[in-house]
């Protein structure tokens, strides 16, 4: 019954409810930019190259016996996503820099006692 107990105190804490929040949404995340590059990004970029090689598909590309369009697909895949993550990263970052930057506070507002004395230190330099 131990054992028991403390796998029930290690599951519940809070990092490793986090944690598989994180992996879930992550998951999620992860099918959303799958789809935008095999459906939308990759058919955008490579429907005229294609259609110009007069191929359908491009894993149907080949070289002899070798097929390396597979292979080109998955590099272009990786390519747009590691560039659509940099501009969300890049994006929650500088949206992250625009809260922490503080604001620079007002310059005080004088009183005419202090504002009168001010002059009269001016005058005095001169």
């Amino acid at each position: 019954m131990g054992m028991l107990k403390e796998f029930k105190e290690f599951a519940l804490k809070g990092n490793v409810v986090d944690l598989a929040i994180a992996v879930i949404i992550g998951a999620a995340f992860g099918a959303i930019v799958t789809s935008l590059v095999a459906d939308v990004i990759t058919p955008l970029i490579l429907a005229p190259i294609l259609e110009k090689a007069g191929l359908k598909n491009i894993e149907d590309l080949s070289w002899g016996a070798v097929k390396y369009g597979k292979f080109l697909s998955a590099v272009i895949s990786f390519v747009i996503i590691a560039f659509v993550l940099f501009l969300l990263i890049k994006g929650m970052n500088s949206l992250k820099r625009k809260k922490e930057e503080p604001v620079a506070p007002a310059p005080p507002e004088y009183t005419l006692q202090e504002r009168l004395l001010m002059e009269i230190r001016d005058s005095l330099k001169k």
